[in-house]
């Protein structure tokens, strides 16, 4: 895909619940603009050397969201990167301050039922390990849902849509 305008300037953060796309199309929009991509929860794991699933397994959710609010307070100050969040990093309010005054934030949405479909055989999503990882997703989205509004730039709507189609839909929105 090219990308013919003014390249864009400045940080670019991905925000949404999980498996709505944000490393997939971080990575490819990371590409097309020829910026470094950043996933936060890897950047977690490659700094523990501990996976997420086992970070809240040994810490808790409340030890997880800890380290991740210092690596956004770190990685946000990066220049010129696409960022892809965890979905959770809109329950702290200094995220929520860091990601609006520090770049732009692109919002990916997608139904309940697309997310189910696209974490389903994932088992390295903590919050899902349920027995009913429908309801949680649907709680999830409850709960976050006003947090990303209020943080995001652009709302897009991933569904399901190519990643092609989404990239397009933000490079002709920024």
């Amino acid at each position: 895909m090219k990308f013919n305008n003014t390249p864009f300037v400045g940080n670019i953060f991905l925000v949404g619940p999980m498996g709505v796309g944000k490393t997939t199309i971080g990575r490819q929009l990371a590409d097309v603009l020829m910026r470094e991509f950043k996933d936060s929860d890897r950047e977690i794991e490659d700094r523990t050397g501990a996976t997420i699933p086992l970070i809240f397994e040994l810490e808790g959710e409340a030890g997880f969201r800890k380290r991740e609010c210092e690596m956004i307070n770190e990685l946000t100050h990066l220049q010129n990167i696409i960022l892809a969040t965890g979905g959770g990093v809109v329950l702290n309010q200094e995220n929520r301050n860091w990601l609006r005054e520090r770049g732009t934030v692109v919002y990916l949405q997608a139904s309940a039922d697309q997310l189910l479909k696209r974490t389903s055989r994932s088992k390295n999503r903590p919050l899902l390990q349920t027995d009913n990882p429908r309801a949680k997703i649907e709680q999830l989205l409850n709960e976050r849902s006003s947090l990303y509004e209020s943080v995001a730039d652009l709302t897009i709507e991933t569904g399901r849509r190519s990643v092609k189609s989404v990239l397009k839909e933000i490079l002709k929105r920024l």
